[in-house]
């Protein structure tokens, strides 16, 4: 009997990109298809790519070159695949190119250079689709523990630096109960954290009118609140993700404050000085935005905040960044990332006036990273003697690397607790840690006896 095809994927860019390829893979496993750890062993090879930004495009062109160089048989799909003609330029003997979300032309251009491998008798049973998870979990490229929950498509806003709507589109939501069943099934496959993320949560729900469908023995509305009080009912940590901040976003800081869903709110607020905001298309007012922070805080104190800032945006001056970083020691947010403005192909800011010089975008960087690392060492020592609840991640060596409540994977810091193989955690246990020392990214700690 022949072998099944092997597939080989990369996956780049964000969280989304992620919920696209474990989907493509879903599709691939429920037609028979084997996956490849490497180039070299692949029939063929799907590059899944970010083009959001000129380095994740950079980063996107050369692993596909890579993968031609090793392999020869290699299928594009991802937001730079929204860019076809780039990609060609570059690589024009790529077998097929599509863009995000279009599991249907990946699965055709698969089937057309590797078709699956047919068995008459299993043939007769129906199979999966990849845009859906109704028939079981699917393939997960995180850890057995924590999984991304992908509530919709898409975005509505136009932001002058960003060209997320060119690529991914308006925004389409996802019908409430159709999350709720798919979070439901992960929690029964031994998720213990879910990631809520969209390229707008906060207005989620928005095009489908706020509709109400029924999960378990209740009638839930598509918005952002009901989905946070129903995913509550899991029993496990809700983590919200890429949060524009509406004023209704104070309606899910007492549900934190209850213990229904992390105290973490992932907002990027992007800058702080109103003429600034404004080219960006940005909403948000700075003393509204520290007024309606210290309101969250009152409401909950454990509340953790992480944003990104752009700096270097066209035009903006010296004392506009300065507004910034008072902006930074006044709400003195946990986590902060931050960019140097890079112009994008087709993004309505490449035609502002006055762009910063490279080295003043570098310098400002610098400064305000330099800024934001002393206040994170800050609030991350008013820790110390303090017990946090973790999830653990990994073991190294004695070591049990693990989350604390205000930490998400990848982006933010971790919690090291001292006598993890000792304590005989394992990953995806829950431990209660008691925090002895800090530095201005990372906690340290041992499990409380």
């Amino acid at each position: 009997m022949s072998r099944n095809p092997c597939i080989g994927i990369v996956s780049l860019g964000c969280p989304k990109a992620l919920v696209d390829s474990e989907r493509i893979l879903t599709q691939l496993r429920a037609e028979g298809y084997d996956f490849a750890a490497d180039y070299e062993n692949a029939d063929v090879v799907v590059v899944n790519t970010c083009g959001f930004i000129d380095s994740a495009t950079a980063e996107s062109l050369q692993v596909i070159g890579e993968a031609m160089a090793a392999n020869g048989k290699v299928i594009v799909t991802g937001c730079l695949g929204k860019r076809p003609e780039q990609i060609r330029q570059v690589h024009p003997e790529v077998l097929a190119i599509t863009g995000p979300q279009d599991y249907r032309s990946v699965m055709e251009a698969i089937h057309a250079v590797s078709p699956p491998r047919r068995d008459p008798f299993f043939d007769l049973l129906p199979h999966g689709h990849a845009d859906s998870r109704r028939d079981g979990v699917g393939v997960k490229l995180t850890p057995k523990h924590y999984a991304y929950l992908k509530i919709s498509e898409g975005c509505n806003h136009r932001c002058s630096f960003c060209i997320i709507p060119a690529l991914r589109g308006d925004l389409v939501s996802r019908p409430i109960d159709e999350v709720l069943h798919e979070a439901e099934r992960l929690v029964a496959g031994g998720v213990k954290e879910l990631l809520v993320i969209a390229q707008d949560t906060s207005a989620y729900g928005v095009d489908l009118r706020y509709a109400e469908r029924q999960w378990r023995d209740r009638f839930y509305a598509t918005r952002m609140k009901a989905l946070c009080e129903a995913l509550s009912e899991l029993g496990v940590w809700v983590r919200l993700h890429y949060v524009y901040p509406y004023p209704h976003v104070d309606e899910i800081v007492p549900l934190m404050a209850e213990g229904r869903v992390l105290p973490y709110l992932d907002i990027p607020f992007q800058h702080a000085n109103p003429r600034i905001l404004k080219l960006m298309k940005r909403p948000g007012t700075v003393e509204k935005t520290l007024e309606r922070i210290r309101r969250w805080r009152d409401c909950c104190p454990e509340l953790a905040i992480r944003s990104t800032f752009i700096v270097g945006f066209p035009g903006e001056s010296e004392a506009e960044f300065e507004e910034l970083l008072r902006f930074l020691d006044e709400a003195r947010l946990d986590r902060v990332g931050a960019f140097a403005y890079s112009a994008v192909d087709g993004a309505a800011a490449n035609d502002l006036p006055d762009p910063v010089p490279e080295e003043i975008k570098r310098e400002r960087l610098e400064r305000l990273m330099s800024f934001q690392a002393d206040v994170s060492m800050e609030n991350l020592e008013s820790k110390v003697g303090t017990v946090q609840r973790c999830l653990v991640d990994f073991i190294d060596g004695e070591l049990a690397i693990a989350r604390s409540m205000a930490d998400a994977p990848e982006v933010d810091g971790t919690v090291q607790i001292q006598n993890g193989l000792a304590a005989g955690l394992k990953p995806g246990d829950f431990a209660d840690v008691t925090i002895m020392g800090s530095d201005e990214h990372d906690l340290y700690g041992e499990v409380c006896k």
